[in-house]
């Protein structure tokens, strides 16, 4: 693991233009490379990080002239050996590259890979590509994807190019689109969904969101989804769902609310189908969240071309798909 170190003093950091645009928890990480990942954050929950004297969130975007103040914490001294590292190597997953240049990267996530470290996960996407291709000076997460969901994610490979898609998405003009399948029978061809969203925690410290109630309204995120029916079975519908913005676990949280759970949603899912569905015999079984990022359309960070970005449907989802058709039923296209 490494050798543990005296706590550093606390410091007070001006923001450069190398910096300017960048999100608070990535600027920390790279700033205390040896100190665990779960730690930043928690220093940024408990308000210890201050912005221009403030508390600050971990997705805030920082501007030049900000001033940053990082807290005393333990270093430690990361074991090197070439021993050591072969084995981390080992550990590595060969992600599909959908695009890839000087600016930007585009990956098909796998289902199960957080696409960041911490909370217990020593490897992400993003420390596992940064490992893999130390050549790279440069390379930043432009958006999430939950740990269970599939599909399309986008790197960027120079700071430009993440503030710029960092534009597109805040202008709403980066589309991204998802395929989903819920418990029963969706009857809209098309259907827009406004409901606001907050974040909470459970007593046993779990982050959850949901809905807000008619008096939570006024200080709810704004969350505005579009569904489109693709097909429907007899108990199950698959949906494409577009964001129009991108709140934590959006599509999830609004389904749930309107009575449409997500097969295999460990956090906001039907989890007596979900047992059900894992643990099936005659038919593919369902042993994850049906959600997959399947196309994202952004205008190129550098030429301003239109780039249509698509990951195909895992083979899981496609097998457990067929078995549905194999199941019979009435069905709608």
């Amino acid at each position: 693991m490494g050798k543990e170190f005296p706590s550093r003093a606390a410091v007070k950091e001006t923001i450069a233009e190398d910096s300017n645009g960048q999100r608070i928890d990535n600027f920390l990480i790279k700033r205390l490379k040896t100190v665990p990942k779960s730690h930043i954050y928690q220093l940024l929950r408990s308000g210890q990080v201050r912005l221009n004297s403030k508390r600050v969130e971990a997705g805030h975007h920082l501007q030049r002239g900000d001033i940053v103040r990082i807290p005393p914490v333990k270093m430690i001294e990361r074991d090197l050996s070439p021993k050591r590292n072969a084995a981390a190597r080992g550990r590595f997953i060969s992600f599909e590259v959908l695009f890839q240049d000087e600016a930007l990267l585009v990956v098909n996530k796998p289902s199960g890979v957080a696409v960041h470290g911490g909370s217990g996960i020593s490897l992400g996407v993003i420390e596992q590509l940064r490992a893999q291709h130390p050549e790279w000076k440069f390379l930043e997460l432009v958006h999430r994807l939950d740990r269970e969901t599939s599909g399309v994610l986008l790197l960027a490979k120079n700071r430009s190019a993440l503030v710029e898609l960092h534009r597109q998405i805040r202008a709403g003009t980066m589309k991204k689109e998802y395929l989903t399948l819920v418990k029963g029978i969706w009857r809209n061809a098309r259907q827009s969904v406004k409901l606001p969203l907050n974040k909470y925690v459970t007593p046993a410290g779990e982050r959850r969101v949901a809905v807000a109630s008619r008096g939570e309204e006024q200080d709810g995120m704004t969350a505005h989804t579009v569904f489109t029916l693709k097909k429907a079975w007899r108990n199950f519908s698959l949906l494409q769902a577009e964001l129009k913005t991108g709140r934590t676990h959006q599509i999830r949280v609004h389904l749930a609310h309107l009575g449409f759970p997500i097969a295999g949603d460990d956090k906001y899912g039907d989890f007596a189908l979900n047992k059900e569905l894992a643990r099936r015999t005659s038919l593919p079984r369902l042993e994850r969240m049906f959600l997959h990022a399947s196309i994202a359309t952004v205008l190129h960070p550098s030429t301003g071309k239109i780039l249509c970005l698509e990951a195909p449907l895992p083979e899981d989802l496609q097998e457990f798909l067929q078995g549905l058709e194999a199941e019979g039923g009435p069905s709608h296209p």
